[in-house]
């Protein structure tokens, strides 16, 4: 018999950039991980990412981060 628990959210790393980051991602800044809360739309593709602790962070066109982003399977 299999059981399947419903509602399980699961956590998987993923590129992102400043086009594919979305509010709630937790990104690994050195060593502390913020959760961004806020984001602000700059010129050329570039983003202000706020987090929780309200530290901010300017993502460029071109940067690329690690983050950890939460997948609902229900």
């Amino acid at each position: 018999m299999r059981f399947q628990a419903r509602g399980v959210a699961l956590i998987n790393p993923v590129e992102i950039t400043s086009a594919s980051v979305q509010r709630g991602d937790v990104i690994q800044i050195g060593g502390q991980a913020c959760r961004v809360s806020d984001l602000f739309q700059l010129r050329g593709g570039a983003k202000r990412l706020r987090f929780e602790s309200g530290e901010l962070l300017t993502m460029h066109a071109r940067t690329r981060l690690v983050a950890l982003r939460t997948t609902r399977r229900w």
